[in-house]
């Protein structure tokens, strides 16, 4: 296998009148267009996880995070068979605090929602296998490999934490 694109995701959490809540957002353009996602992206050359999480959040939404805020859940390993270009390696995280309110950009609109009703039916697939176990405080790692439709797993397995 080739090396994996390095890409990270976040999950801005808050409570509000006493309901957990998370940040999602619809993406407008690339891979995922018309899904909810967590904020995030891909690496820049010579980034972190950390670096890259901390910036992609502050350009999709605007608000700003303090490294020390993140919360590292660990990763996933996407496998596309019949578009490999589409595989990655994505570092997850949570996020608590932040300074700012979110707001449109041009890779998505972000939209607040109870962690009792996450959109699962407009996510990606493997979303419901492991999304909300992680935003209860759980940790992630696992590997999923698409089918030749690129939207339905195929297989999934857990991975060692050190092998992603």
């Amino acid at each position: 296998m080739t090396s994996l694109r390095r890409v990270c995701v976040a999950y801005l959490l808050r409570t509000v009148d006493g309901r957990d809540q998370v940040l999602l957002g619809r993406k407008k353009r690339g891979l995922g267009t018309g899904h909810f996602v967590g904020l995030g992206g891909k690496f820049e050359p010579g980034e972190t996880a950390v670096e890259a999480i901390v910036r992609e959040i502050e350009e999709e939404s605007g608000v700003v995070v303090d490294p020390a805020d993140l919360e590292h859940r660990g990763g996933l390993r996407y496998l596309f068979p019949d578009r490999e270009s589409w595989s990655q390696h994505s570092t997850v995280f949570v996020v608590r605090s932040w300074r700012g309110e979110p707001r449109p950009s041009d890779e998505l609109d972000p939209e607040w929602f109870d962690l009792d009703a996450l959109p699962l039916d407009t996510m990606w697939a493997d979303a419901r296998a492991w999304l909300p176990d992680v935003l209860a405080g759980g940790q992630i790692a696992r590997e999923f490999v698409f089918a030749d439709d690129l939207a339905t797993v195929a297989t999934s397995r857990p991975l060692e934490p050190q092998a992603l």
